[in-house]
């Protein structure tokens, strides 16, 4: 279970980062400071989530009590082969997992819509990075735009957990959610989807981290619909 003391670490981390970033601006870049993949809005970024990620768990954690992966299961039942695997990466909360997956559902969807790459950067691994990428700039080279008016979620669900040889656990989710999607031309105008339909999507996305990680955090890895 992530602890306050484990955010706060983390957001101490960030503030030297921050720290180290304006420390050099304004000179010129060495080799070795060409290689900070972190700028200055990253720093802000991730210490933005980071705090409010705080939050949330402060308010959560004084109007219940936590629960844990084998808690979720009833008191007689056996376990699943799935929440067995889950039980085998530590410190693993399925409520709190499931709840951090849809913040960054919502934070993906938006930073891809928006063309922005330094956020995707954060919450992706390189190899979707790219196809993402790829994606942004031939929206630009044809001055398109896409939106997303986000409803709600229907359903939120972990359907598959895998502990690979090399101790990376890789976690599945299906999403169901309620959208309004429409792409733009130059001039505005809508030449992709209805602003007054809404859509019932489901998407199916797996996540991945080491389980020795320090880092709390999990990669997005693969999206399918």
């Amino acid at each position: 279970m992530m602890t306050h003391l484990d955010i706060l670490v983390l957001l101490v981390v960030v503030v030297l980062i921050f720290q180290r970033l304006r420390s050099v601006l304004g000179t010129r870049p060495t080799i070795e400071e060409k290689k900070i993949r972190l700028s200055k809005e990253n720093a802000e970024k991730l210490y933005n989530i980071l705090k409010d990620e705080a939050d949330k768990m402060q308010a959560a954690e004084e109007q219940s009590k936590d629960t844990s992966a084998a808690e979720l299961v009833p008191e007689g039942e056996p376990l699943s082969e799935l929440d067995k695997t889950l039980m085998e990466i530590p410190n693993f909360n399925k409520a709190k997992f499931l709840k951090s997956a849809e913040n960054a559902f919502r934070i993906i969807t938006e930073a891809f819509n928006k063309g922005d790459a330094e956020t995707l950067e954060m919450l992706v691994n390189k190899k979707l990075f790219k196809k993402f990428q790829q994606v942004i700039e031939e929206r630009k080279q044809n001055n398109l735009s896409a939106e997303t008016d986000f409803i709600g979620f229907d359903k939120v669900e972990i359907t598959k957990a895998k502990i690979s040889a090399d101790k990376v656990a890789e976690i599945t989710v299906e999403f169901v959610s309620e959208q309004v999607n429409i792409l733009r031309d130059a001039q505005g105008t809508v030449i992709e989807g209805d602003e007054n339909y809404i859509q019932n999507i489901t998407d199916v996305w797996t996540f991945e981290r080491a389980i020795s990680s320090t880092s709390p955090n999990w990669l997005l890895i693969s999206t399918k619909k």
